[in-house]
């Protein structure tokens, strides 16, 4: 069995998507021949939590630890309030405070490529020793964040070893990297990261076409698109009795679905049944402009905020609402964004109303796979008319999602994709 050595920021407990791409690889892995070996931080900070995510973790997988030093007792006010999915990147709030600009600068331009970068030369080091103790001629770093590629960069250059770099989210190109304040030699030292990882690495994975096709005006190494995807879960056969529409994860100023509540509000004015039974349900952290929005509308009574829930409620929630909403901002950067709850949309057969940027590669998959629809963040009418049809066909019992060609996004198939990659020799 081949080893291949996963280098992660991220790992149960810590909660969110990111985590779930490689706790899901890991555990498929094994079924093509491949043992991974997982690297971790020993003491990270974790802005989520989600203690049932390591429920899944063999007992078999190796895990290897090191400490690591990140600045964030002070750098956690980045993380909360106005600017709480730095991190996720996003800046959410039009207006940030003073001290507020101040840290985004520190945080753009002191902590390059991120402020986990303290932790790449003991980790180089640390693992200098595991692959040569255990002959180790694979491995893969995965990002967010970045410095992790940093150490595979070092591994690479020690060794003649195959690095695979696993991009979860873009580098210089992703939305959040023009609000960080950067200086012009900031920007040039990102940029020379960047590039010395995209050409040093032996392939490159990526979630998204889009991404794959920047990339390829940056480096000539092999790149392969392996989206998020979803597992086998507990199905819920009962659905909410109330019309639900239901929304999973943070919903914050750049993805507030204004034309949506005006929609709603004259649904609920124009349409006495639709009033009785609508119910507006929020999980994950919702954003003050978000709620005033919905109070502008007079929809508070129909809302429901569920806060953040562990992935097993997530699921549950999901499986049980009547109608499912996939939002992105709507922005020239965000084209290539694939959420990874649109997998797990997919899987709970829900209609999804996808609403982002014109030709969003999400929204163009829900459509692809008659998941549901996908319309601009403007078009309030067709809110209505699609919500009124669903609705319709929620009172007569037969609201569904015949949803085709969703197993491609099985965990176990994406991670044979994932398998014949690192085992693929170019001619």
């Amino acid at each position: 069995m081949r080893k291949v050595l996963v280098i992660t920021y991220y790992w149960p407990p810590a909660g969110g998507p990111g985590v779930q791409r490689w706790l899901k690889f890991v555990k498929y892995l094994p079924d093509f021949d491949i043992e991974p070996w997982v690297y971790i931080p020993e003491n990270p900070t974790y802005p989520l939590i989600d203690e049932n995510l390591g429920i899944e973790i063999s007992k078999e997988i190796k895990i290897l630890k090191q400490p690591i030093k990140e600045p964030y007792a002070w750098a956690g006010l980045l993380s909360k309030k106005k600017t709480k999915t730095i991190s996720s990147g996003i800046i959410q709030e039009k207006d940030p405070s003073v001290l507020e600009k101040f840290l985004l600068w520190v945080r753009g331009n002191l902590f390059i490529p991120d402020a986990r970068k303290l932790w790449v030369e003991p980790s180089v080091k640390f693992l200098s020793t595991i692959i040569e103790k255990e002959k180790i001629d694979t491995i893969i770093t995965t990002g967010p964040p970045h410095s992790v590629h940093l150490i595979g960069l070092g591994l690479k250059k020690k060794f003649p070893i195959q690095w695979i770099a696993d991009f979860r989210d873009p580098w210089t190109s992703i939305g959040y990297h023009k609000k960080l304040r950067l200086t012009k030699a900031s920007q040039k030292k990102h940029k020379a990261m960047e590039s010395a990882v995209l050409n040093n690495a032996d392939r490159i994975v990526v979630t998204s076409n889009t991404t794959k096709e920047e990339f390829g005006h940056l480096t000539d190494k092999p790149i392969k698109t392996i989206t998020n995807g979803f597992d086998d879960s507990h199905k819920v056969t009962e659905l909410d009795s109330k019309f639900t529409i239901s929304h999973i994860g943070s919903l914050l100023t750049g993805r507030n679905p204004e034309a949506l509540w005006e929609a709603l509000k004259e649904l609920v004015t124009e349409n006495e049944l639709f009033k009785k039974v609508l119910k507006i349900q929020l999980a994950g952290v919702v954003g003050e402009e978000v709620l005033e929005s919905i109070r502008k509308n007079q929809l508070e009574s129909y809302m429901s905020s569920l806060g953040y829930l562990s992935h097993d409620q997530v699921l549950e929630v999901q499986q049980r609402s009547q109608v499912l909403l996939l939002l992105e901002i709507d922005s020239e950067e965000t084209k290539g964004i694939i959420p990874g709850k649109l997998f797990e949309y997919l899987s709970a057969k829900r209609p999804i109303l996808a609403i982002g940027p014109n030709g969003w590669e999400a929204g163009q998959m829900v459509e692809n796979c008659g998941a549901g629809a996908f319309y601009g963040k403007n078009s309030k009418s067709e809110f209505k008319d699609v919500l009124l049809n669903w609705f319709k066909a929620y009172e007569k019992g037969t609201l569904i999602c015949d949803s085709e060609g969703i197993e491609q996004y099985h965990r176990r198939e994406l991670t044979q994709q994932l398998a014949n990659f690192i085992s693929w020799e170019s001619s």
